[in-house]
């Protein structure tokens, strides 16, 4: 769907937008999908679907920023020390951090 009126846009524009919402589609949605389950939440109450979105949201831009493309792994390999998480946020390991080690 577009605002623009007839003739505002070539084929060309609209098929590269329409592949720009496909590609954050994949990259997002999809793992929210397979890898979380995000479909199959039971979580269903007051602010709680979107929280939960947000998280997992930040745990696969922390991993695509630290370079990862496996989500699944990436989440597996984190889940191995208490500690990854809190290093991936910043939170500890670094001179300076708040010091939850």
């Amino acid at each position: 769907m577009t605002s623009l009126k007839p003739g505002e846009a070539t084929g060309e524009q609209l098929a590269a937008w329409i592949r720009g919402h496909w590609s954050i589609e994949n990259l997002l949605h999809h793992v929210r999908d397979r890898t979380f389950r995000e479909d199959d939440s039971k979580v269903r109450t007051a602010h709680l679907p979107r929280t939960m979105a947000s998280l997992r949201n930040l745990a696969i831009g922390l991993h695509r920023q630290d370079g990862r493309t496996n989500i699944a792994a990436a989440l597996r390999h984190t889940a191995r020390d208490y500690k990854r998480p809190l290093t991936a946020l910043g939170l500890t390991g670094r001179k300076g951090s708040i010091g939850f080690a």
